[in-house]
């Protein structure tokens, strides 16, 4: 049996902590590894203590059609890069790697094109880490410098979406 490679090894984790998701729209886990260590892990859901939206049955901006990429404002739920990063004390985060997979609901597949959203991409900014990789399939993924995050800032032009 081939040994699986580490890279993949860690978006496996995350499509693991992607299962225990609530969004009724995208399961999203997160995977943040320092030094071959897992650091901390995320998914997407509802704060600690609300109902979270598999609980009540519906979605605010599936019902309101707002497309992936626009007005997380009005989502009830924590990213699962939010809730990793909240998870991990900064000088752990700092040129640490994050590892991120996203399931569509509706289909089981693999989310087309994923990226962070624009909250997200701020946060890891800040955090510290150093470089996120995202599965596109079982096997490929792609790999973000987030420095790249910093020099081509998509806030500035008003893009929206991912």
């Amino acid at each position: 049996m081939k040994r699986r490679d580490k890279i993949n090894y860690y978006l496996d984790l995350s499509e693991v902590v992607s299962k225990r998701g609530t969004c009724l729209r995208r399961l999203y886990g997160a995977v943040i590894v320092k030094n071959d260590e897992v650091i901390s892990t995320g998914y997407v859901g509802a704060p600690r203590g609300r109902q979270n939206c598999n609980d009540i049955g519906k979605c605010i901006r599936q019902e309101l059609n707002i497309p992936r990429g626009q007005r997380y404002e009005l989502c009830r739920s924590v990213h699962a890069e939010a809730n990793a990063i909240i998870s991990a004390a900064r000088s752990d985060m700092i040129g640490a790697s994050l590892f991120l997979t996203g399931i569509d609901v509706a289909s089981g597949k693999y989310v087309e094109n994923s990226c962070c959203c624009s909250m997200c991409k701020r946060m890891i900014i800040n955090s510290g880490i150093k470089t996120v990789y995202i599965r596109d399939t079982a096997d490929d993924y792609r790999v973000i410098d987030v420095e790249s995050w910093v020099t081509n800032d998509e806030s500035l032009a008003g893009e929206m979406g991912y």
